[in-house]
């Protein structure tokens, strides 16, 4: 058997490599993409309703706050590949866009929520009586976000960050259903035309796993240097915190 998966690795080695290709940068944009997406959406859930705002500026906050919370609940209460079915499908006429183009939007909006949760607790764990020193001295409430909170946050929030883009690693194999050529859909492929389905799937799932612990090390290795705590990989499937599906 060990003979056999030798074969089916070098005989296919150009598809394993396409499929590795497409699933770093499908992961890595849709990352990228969500996190700033995910910064608008903690903004709209932490915006403050302020005794000095009028009816209207207070209405619109309250709007910004319900439906950041929706959208936020409702896609962690789903599995991305509903979510890509349905967009992919839905738009397509209209849009008429690429598996490539669509997995990458997918991925951006699927993680922008539970980036925004990670941001927000980042936010969260920053000392307030740090907000109220910038204001003291002088700052603004947007220079005091800015230059004061953020960076902390950001930095708190790091581990959980660089745990998401891991986690997007392997939640690409489930866009395969909308025709995204990455590495699941690479390797079904040579499966189908071998027939060699157990052996071809050792070599996607140690493909995946040098991926991810190559990723996971790099991480830890920068999470060190910054003086970090080092947190372990969590799954998608687990309910809440700010951490993934």
């Amino acid at each position: 058997m060990s003979q056999t998966i030798q074969n089916l690795f070098f005989q296919y080695q150009n598809l394993y490599l396409q499929g590795i290709q497409t699933t770093l940068l499908v992961a890595l944009t849709g990352t990228i993409l969500g996190l700033l997406l995910g910064f608008i959406l903690s903004g709209m859930r932490l915006i403050r309703i302020s005794d000095k705002d009028n009816g209207f500026i207070k209405i619109m906050k309250i709007i910004l706050r319900f439906l950041s919370a929706a959208y936020i609940e409702f896609v962690r209460g789903t599995p991305m590949m509903v979510q890509a079915v349905f967009l992919y499908n839905y738009f397509y006429r209209i849009l008429q866009w690429t598996p490539m183009v669509a997995a990458i939007i997918i991925v951006s909006l699927n993680t922008a929520a539970y980036m925004s949760e990670i941001i927000r607790s980042g936010i969260q764990s920053v000392d307030p009586g740090q907000r109220e020193a910038a204001l003291t001295i002088g700052m603004s409430e947007t220079q005091a976000f800015r230059l004061i909170i953020l960076p902390q946050a950001v930095r708190n929030a790091f581990p959980s960050i660089g745990n998401e883009f891991v986690v997007n690693i392997k939640d690409t194999s489930v866009l395969n259903v909308i025709g995204l050529t990455e590495l699941f859909f690479q390797g079904m492929s040579v499966a189908g035309t071998t027939y060699k389905f157990s052996e071809t799937m050792i070599i996607i799932a140690a493909i995946y796993f040098g991926l991810t612990f190559i990723t996971t090390r790099v991480l830890m290795v920068i999470e060190k240097s910054l003086g970090l705590p080092v947190q372990a990989l969590q799954s998608q499937t687990v309910p809440l915190g700010g951490v993934k599906k």
